[in-house]
């Protein structure tokens, strides 16, 4: 993640001086640097980006601002920094991170650990909380909404992109548009287990369907879509 630190040399004198290394300001220990992320995600996620400084962060992580300021620059970055922490929990198969293409095989088995994946992702981090923070900031500041799609969305989609390529070229799907496809696949899950919470509509939330069943019901979907057609039609 984006953290400060780096030394810098003063520039030389007129005399022809040469330049003086200057020492690079203190990093601090591990635990420290999780103490402000854990810090700075609570006040970002309860008050919003505008509204927390780093005096706040550093209150709250009970280190001094200076510390704040030597480890990670400015709010922007601290930001970053959350942000891409917070992505970089998603789990597949038990490793964190996108999928691994190469040692797939089995399409339905794949998409499902995949939206299995997702959906743990969804309920076990703050991701709904996030996505409003970013729903409400990136009008004001659309760098937010940019920076969450790079850091985390971006990679997911192409990961998945290039999963189901693979599969394509295997004869196990038959994706023309892989990209479009992927896009496809995240919103069958997503509709069901992140908007209604981000809007936050109310008793309908409680009425969803389980997880399971949007599982199920999204691979159906896709599949019938995009399974190759030997394999519909069991020539395979």
């Amino acid at each position: 993640m984006a953290r400060t630190g780096q030394s810098h040399a003063a520039p030389a004198g007129s005399d022809g001086d040469a330049a003086v290394p200057v020492a690079a300001p203190a990093v601090a220990p591990e635990a420290t640097v999780q103490r402000i992320l854990a810090s700075s995600k609570a006040l970002f996620l309860t008050a919003g980006y505008d509204a927390v400084n780093l005096d706040q962060v550093a209150l709250r992580a009970e280190v001094a601002r200076q510390t704040v300021y030597n480890n990670f620059g400015s709010k922007e970055t601290l930001f970053r920094s959350v942000v891409e922490q917070h992505w970089a929990s998603f789990r597949f198969d038990g490793v964190p991170g996108p999928p691994t293409v190469a040692r797939q095989n089995d399409p339905e088995a794949s998409l499902r650990r995949f939206a299995a994946a997702l959906v743990a992702f969804v309920s076990e981090t703050e991701q709904i909380a996030f996505t409003r923070l970013v729903v409400a900031e990136s009008r004001r500041s659309p760098w937010i909404a940019e920076e969450f799609y790079r850091l985390g969305k971006q990679p997911l989609l192409t990961a998945l992109t290039a999963l189901l390529a693979q599969l394509t070229q295997a004869e196990l799907l038959a994706c023309p548009q892989p990209e479009v496809a992927a896009h496809q696949f995240l919103g069958l899950v997503q509709e069901f287990v992140v908007w209604p919470q981000v809007m936050a509509i109310g008793p309908p939330v409680t009425e969803l369907p389980t997880t399971q069943v949007v599982i199920d019901e999204a691979l159906l979907t896709f599949l019938s879509r995009y399974q190759h057609p030997g394999l519909r039609k069991g020539t395979r």
